[in-house]
């Protein structure tokens, strides 16, 4: 190689490395582009003299992307009526707490982030699945006897959503399928598809205040059922199921022989007549993947701190599910790090009375839209028991100029300016969800707005002239 001066790259230079040769321009210094040419068995690989292969520009979405789909957003965008403009709109379609800055979280948690900024120390990477003094933390809040749990318990995670992608991923195969609530959050086939997994549904029962069809449920299970999904407290239902309940669901798990993901992002968001027990503290022969994170208890959903804590008391999980999450949270390499570097404080320092206030506003807010909407014909909404949510169902015969909720809740938005998402999200059709989290002032004249459309479009039902009359 000659040299002019101290470039390396002055004159025409030549690399020539048998079998490959590979030319590079340069004028003085390094150029903005090389000139690459790559000579294999002495013949030229030159840009359209391929052997066997035309070139052409042909760049097309994966199969990934083309299998990705969401419910709701697909619903949500196709809805093209606008509010009416006489009435300021009132969205109850959103399961984000802090959208209307009436439900704001707690000092304590926001001088926790601003402390771990100003530190210093959490401006680099943290190992992918958090690090371990987090991760202590985590496992110490949530131990108990009857599930304990230990820093290798837990995987943290960009929010809930990624803790429930991982588990899906570290679960099933393309080809498998999971089982999944309808109504159910729509994240579980958006995510199941999008990797190839078949999704089965199960029933909810709205009559036993949204409980499983256990029978149908067991009835879905076949030989390639890779997990099922028990999400408690519910999106979109607002329930809370008994203790005696989610022991049926595990003796259904234990006697098929199938994992739980348990999603229990609103565990511990439950009213003061009802109790919450977390799945794997009544389990020890079920292995459980429990979901969780900051974003509802916490009222911070922006902040992307989820968890994934393995419960696995038989090691049926053993090494191979452990190292497998571990394997798949390195794609991104875990979550922020300044959170992570608060999560000690935010989970001792949050006082229970902020716990309580939420809860309190919740359930007031829950128990002024039920009552009112209970009072409206045509109507038929099911008391929920925590989360943010309320269901409520619509009596289509007494709605005849309406084909579905997706209409119901259209003409809705046009001429009452109230957008509630139709529960076909949920792939329960003839509901529609009511988002809780409103302030009270807002609550009350959404339900106000709800009847008087209601009423205006209530038709009595052939051969119930009766109720009518009432």
């Amino acid at each position: 190689m000659k040299r002019a001066g101290t470039s390396v790259f002055s004159l025409r230079t030549l690399l020539v490395m048998d079998p490959y040769t590979i030319k590079m321009n340069g004028n003085g210094s390094l150029p903005s582009v090389l000139d690459v040419r790559v000579n294999i068995g002495g013949r030229s690989a030159s840009s359209g003299k391929m052997k066997g292969r035309k070139a052409r520009w042909s760049v097309k979405p994966s199969e990934m992307s083309n299998r990705t789909f969401n419910p709701i957003r697909a619903i949500v965008d196709s809805i093209k009526v606008k509010p009416n403009p006489n009435k300021p709109m009132i969205s109850l379609s959103i399961g984000d707490p802090t959208v209307f800055g009436n439900l704001p979280t707690d000092p304590e948690v926001t001088q926790a982030v601003k402390d771990a900024l100003d530190s210093g120390k959490y401006n680099g990477y943290a190992p992918s699945i958090g690090y371990l003094s987090s991760r202590e933390e985590i496992a110490s809040y949530y131990h108990c006897p009857e599930a304990p749990l230990e820093a290798k318990d837990v995987i943290l995670t960009s929010g809930c959503s990624q803790a429930i992608e991982l588990c899906l991923a570290v679960l099933a195969n393309p080809g498998q399928n999971i089982l999944v609530p309808r109504p159910g959050f729509s994240l579980y086939r958006t995510l199941a598809e999008s990797l190839g997994i078949e999704v089965k549904l199960y029933n909810l029962l709205p009559e036993k205040s949204w409980e499983i069809d256990l029978k149908q449920l067991e009835s879905l299970i076949d030989e390639k059922t890779a997990c099922l999904i028990v999400n408690n407290p519910s999106n979109p239902c607002g329930s809370v199921f008994s203790r005696s309940h989610l022991q049926k669901i595990l003796a259904v798990a234990a006697r098929q022989c199938v994992p739980i993901l348990a999603d229990e992002i609103y565990g511990d968001m439950v009213f003061s007549d009802c109790k919450y027990e977390p799945l794997a503290t009544l389990s020890t022969n079920v292995p459980i993947l429990s979901c969780g994170g900051l974003a509802k208890r916490w009222l911070v959903p922006g902040w992307r701190l989820g968890w994934i804590l393995i419960h696995d008391r038989r090691d049926i999980f053993g090494n191979e599910i452990r190292d497998g999450l571990v394997k798949l949270s390195q794609r991104i390499l875990g979550p922020c790090t300044v959170v992570q570097g608060a999560l000690k404080s935010i989970l001792r320092r949050t006082p229970q009375e902020f716990y309580h206030n939420t809860l309190s506003f919740l359930k007031s807010n829950a128990d002024l839209c039920y009552g009112a909407l209970a009072a409206v014909p045509g109507l038929r909404p099911v008391r929920p028991s925590g989360a943010m949510y309320l269901m409520v169902g619509i009596e289509m015969e007494h709605f005849p100029e309406f084909e579905n909720d997706v209409e119901f809740t259209e003409r809705l938005v046009a001429e009452q300016s109230v957008q509630c998402l139709p529960a076909t999200c949920f792939e329960y059709p003839n509901f529609f969800r009511v988002v809780i989290t409103v302030p009270e002032v807002m609550m009350l004249e959404a339900c106000s707005r709800i009847q008087e459309f209601c009423e205006q479009h209530y038709h009595c039902a052939e051969g119930s002239q009766e109720e009518c009359d009432k």
